[in-house]
């Protein structure tokens, strides 16, 4: 049993002799190094398994939590989805640029509300313009069209996208990189006046 790998508490469990009898008997006979690792839950299928384990209780866990959310929120009206826009663009949008709407992020769903809210504002996507900054390891054909999907914005509203000198696989960090960087931009000098406004309003109730 001790060849096969066994440890001092399982032989115990299979033949009536103490540990300290078992430590004298055996102590000519250690475990190798990967069987001590496998007694510990090292091998790799036994952390996967675990892995598996834990992933799944955490899913179970987010659902339980976005239902509460999901029955505590309801549908948004819209006056909500433009407060909501309002509160994004104080913390995200581009504020020193004069005429100019825009929001850049690494975030797609971000992104994606933002033009959500332009529409709510009566804005059509054939009128923003899109700009990415991608790292030259990246496939930029790959990534326009990415964006252009995810958005739904037509590929003759992006301008030449920035490509960085920097590699995107040297970034230890990139969860919220893997699509580059994108700017969504609207110049027009009425709607950045409206925003403008709008947050001097919320602003005036903090």
């Amino acid at each position: 049993m001790r060849k096969q790998g066994l440890s001092y508490s399982q032989i115990k469990q299979k033949v009536d002799i103490s540990k300290s009898t078992l430590s004298l008997w055996l102590r000519e006979m250690p475990l190798t190094k990967s069987q001590i690792d496998l007694l510990r839950g090292r091998n790799p299928q036994r952390i996967e398994r675990f892995r598996n384990t834990m992933r799944m209780k955490r899913e179970k866990e987010e659902s339980r939590v976005l239902s509460e959310v999901q029955k505590e929120l309801g549908l948004f009206s819209r006056r909500e989805i433009l407060i909501a826009g309002l509160f994004l663009y104080w913390g995200e949008g581009t504020k020193a640029a004069s005429c100019t709407t825009a929001v850049t992020n690494t975030d797609p769903d971000v992104l994606r509300f933002f033009v959500h809210w332009l529409n709510q504002l009566g804005i059509k996507n054939e009128k923003l313009t899109v700009v990415l900054h991608l790292y030259k390891d990246m496939n930029v054909k790959k990534e326009m069209e990415f964006w252009a999907g995810y958005l739904k914005i037509p590929l003759s509203r992006f301008r030449r996208p920035y490509i960085k000198k920097s590699l995107l696989c040297d970034i230890t960090y990139r969860s919220g990189f893997k699509h580059g960087t994108c700017s969504v931009l609207y110049l027009n000098k009425d709607m950045y006046l409206y925003i403008r406004a709008g947050l001097k309003y919320i602003r005036m109730r903090a």
